[in-house]
């Protein structure tokens, strides 16, 4: 019986992602780490880099079998555990990711999921994020944060307040 493979996040040495997301392709290991285009200001010039979206992560996307492959590539520190397991990313959550990333000037903003309350239940209604359901932990003219709760992240989005309504 084939076993199903799943999404799980690795936690990498600083400023490793970029490599270990080549070391783990050389080693046939489904994996992403996604990108973003960011515009650098420099004292002389600006220049556009590629910047990892989740610093100090990797995505992989294995089964049982590859976990020890996984673990002994260079940089990789461990696999993000939740509730003493590794964390298990829904298919939804990269999927949803992965669209965003592809629109044009998409940006988002990480922030640490400490510190915030829950407060208000919204659904968008704009875009590819649109139907969906978030709890609002801080808005203001043009943001709206949504919970990522794999992740202990919340991913900053930004919204016109036209494109949110309240449930």
């Amino acid at each position: 019986m084939e076993q199903q493979k799943k999404w799980y996040a690795v936690y990498t040495k600083p400023r490793w992602e970029k490599k270990i997301d080549t070391q783990l392709k050389k080693k046939g290991v489904e994996c992403w780490c996604p990108l973003q285009r960011i515009e650098k200001q420099w004292t002389d010039r600006k220049k556009f880099i590629e910047e990892p979206l989740f610093r100090s992560y990797v995505f992989v996307h294995i089964d049982d079998t590859e976990t020890a492959k996984v673990k002994m590539t260079d940089g990789v520190l461990n696999f993000v555990f939740y509730l003493g397991k590794p964390a298990i990313i829904r298919d939804e959550e990269i999927d949803l990711i992965q669209k965003y990333l592809g629109e044009k000037e998409a940006t988002l903003q990480l922030i640490s999921d400490e510190g915030f309350r829950e407060d208000t239940k919204i659904r968008i209604n704009y875009g590819v994020f649109m139907d969906r359901e978030g709890v609002v932990t801080y808005s203001d003219k043009k943001k709206v944060f949504v919970r990522l709760q794999s992740l202990g992240q919340i991913m900053v989005v930004e919204f016109p307040h036209s494109h949110v309504s309240l449930i």
